[in-house]
């Protein structure tokens, strides 16, 4: 969500999340002894975390995203749309115009689509680039760039906020619709660049 907000977890903390989470896990358990966990609370989940759990000595590394509470209220991180909706109604989300982006965030950080995924692009050092575009095509594409901006909130508390994505090989704008439980929907595409040089959200080449 923000790289640089996640805490370190101590290894005691990790040995212990690690004894609720691994039995939930598909596949092989992580080792403690290996395994890192970064941990950030959620302005719009009260009382959860955001924990990034990782083990980087394997090949291929293993990495899970869980939404945590204690060890009966948490779930683990599909990449699907439906697991997000489907907790926002459970837990329930508290959207205000104080987390409103980090939701935003959030949902296009841990979303991701069978034909590619939306990325959130702030500023152009958020762009995944596969090469280092020319100096004036940089500065020209990083002043089309806006970061997240709240336009209005509707009657019924629809927040309306304009953004910039990448999506494929293209660099767009758009209306981002948040509602009160939020469900996200996206309209008025604008389309600010296409092709340009990024890696394969897909493939990561």
């Amino acid at each position: 969500m923000y790289q640089n907000a996640f805490a370190k977890l101590s290894p005691k903390e990790v040995s212990s999340l690690l004894d609720i989470l691994n039995p939930k896990f598909d596949g092989s358990a992580f080792d403690a002894e290996k395994t890192t966990i970064l941990a950030q609370d959620i302005s719009f989940y009260k009382g959860y975390r955001i924990l990034d759990i990782a083990d980087f000595s394997s090949l291929p590394a293993k990495q899970r995203f869980v939404v945590f509470k204690n060890a009966d209220d948490f779930f683990i991180i599909n990449f699907s749309n439906e697991i997000i909706y489907e907790h926002n109604k459970k837990i329930p989300i508290s959207l205000d115009e104080s987390n409103i982006f980090d939701y935003v965030r959030f949902f296009f950080s841990y979303v991701r689509g069978k034909k590619g995924n939306f990325l959130v692009v702030e500023s152009v050092d958020d762009i995944n680039w596969r090469d280092d575009p020319p100096p004036n095509a940089r500065k020209a594409i990083g002043e089309l760039i806006n970061v997240l901006t709240l336009e209005k909130i509707d009657e019924d508390k629809t927040y309306n906020i304009r953004a910039c994505m990448v999506f494929k090989d293209s660099l767009f704008r758009c209306l981002v619709k948040i509602d009160t439980t939020g469900y996200i929907s996206l309209h008025e595409e604008e389309l600010l660049v296409e092709d340009i040089p990024v890696l394969d959200d897909v493939l990561a080449q």
